[in-house]
């Protein structure tokens, strides 16, 4: 399922509850959509392609800025600008919505912080357990064994 845009009164695009992009940031281009449609395809421009400056934003603390940097380095151009692109429907303005939506989703994959593995260690028990099993299983398969007394 891909996502839809979601916007605020101010008209910002949603990414998650610390950020939102200012619609004036964002470069949307329709073009002409490539493959079968016949005479609808060649007249109309339904593909639509979202361009935003991610590494000049005013919404990106520094923080979220380097880690968006270092999230998407294969997707972003020279200049540190991130596009999507939807040409899935006939339709331009739906073609909009999955681009938007596109975006808020690749930022905000983009931006999720990783937790910190904690080393920990073993309990007592839990290892008194493991060895338990393994001189069960030993026991099992040398009861299995033919002797030579037989």
């Amino acid at each position: 399922m891909t996502p839809s845009a979601s916007w605020t009164d101010d008209g910002r695009l949603i990414v998650n509850a610390r950020i939102a992009i200012p619609a004036a940031e964002l470069e949307i281009r329709a073009t002409r959509a490539g493959g079968p449609g016949g005479q609808h395809v060649n007249t109309s421009s339904t593909r639509v392609e979202v361009v935003w400056q991610a590494l000049d934003s005013a919404a990106l603390s520094d923080a979220d800025r380097v880690r968006l940097q270092a999230r998407l380095a294969t997707k972003l151009d020279s200049r540190g600008a991130v596009r999507v692109v939807a040409a899935d429907t006939r339709s331009q303005s739906q073609n909009r919505e999955l681009a938007l939506g596109r975006l808020a989703e690749l930022v905000r994959q983009a931006l999720v912080v990783p937790k910190v593995r904690r080393a920990t260690k073993p309990t007592r028990s839990s290892k008194e357990a493991r060895l338990q099993t393994k001189k069960r299983r030993s026991a099992q398969k040398r009861d299995r064994r033919s002797r030579g007394d037989d």
